[in-house]
């Protein structure tokens, strides 16, 4: 790859395989990887813990405190979590001390990388509107929501699908009507429709899109 930096933007609905595909993206490419959406689910785990505590001066000192191995934790996974980090990301006071940690990770990416990938919901638009790449992953509602039911039974054996879709319903109304960064498809940004793809396919498109650019 020519010695170039470069910054990749991916937003989608939950399920559609963003996460997955952003993660083979910087594995293959050495950049930094940043799922945004965790970082809203860490403030919902802690706000569904203790309510009580759960202010503006608790967040700006969790996020300017926040730890990346937080991101992994498999807490955050639950539907409830999902459900309040969506309703959370609506408040526009959080939503600008988070947007300043993620331009902060996508122009600033830790020493050793080639640049950064950032998946979200406003990433193509609002953090990173001079992203080399932007891609916007999309998929049938069912197809995502038996993703995501796969995905959290091996968490919770006992979740129901009929929840699962529930609550893909419920988070996308959320990230398509709320006023506040809503999630949508620029202009700028390839559509990729990943319901009849495999991870595999899937990347291989992407790369292939990546690759024509930065190696010409």
């Amino acid at each position: 790859m020519k010695k170039k930096y470069i910054k990749v933007a991916i937003d989608s609905p939950a399920g559609a395989g963003a996460g997955t595909q952003s993660k083979l993206i910087s594995k293959h490419y050495k950049l930094f990887y940043l799922d945004t959406g965790k970082i809203y689910r860490v403030l919902a785990y802690n706000k569904l813990k203790n309510k009580k505590i759960f202010n503006l001066s608790f967040i700006k000192k969790k996020i300017k405190n926040l730890r990346i191995n937080e991101l992994s934790d498999k807490k955050l996974l639950s539907n409830e979590v999902g459900i309040e980090s969506s309703l959370i990301a609506k408040d526009k006071k959080i939503r600008k001390l988070v947007d300043k940690l993620q331009k902060k990770i996508a122009y600033n990416p830790p020493k050793g990388f080639n640049g950064s990938c950032l998946d979200g919901r406003d990433i193509t638009y609002k953090i990173i509107p001079d992203a080399d790449f932007k891609f916007f992953l999309t998929a049938n509602i069912n197809i995502r929501a038996k993703r995501r039911y796969k995905e959290l039974k091996r968490i919770n054996k006992k979740i129901k699908f009929s929840d699962v879709l529930k609550s893909i319903k419920k988070r996308d109304k959320n990230d398509f009507q709320r006023k506040v960064s809503p999630l949508k498809k620029t202009k700028d940004s390839i559509l990729i429709d990943t319901t009849n793809l495999t991870i595999k396919s899937c990347f291989l498109k992407i790369k292939k899109i990546i690759d024509r650019k930065i190696y010409n």
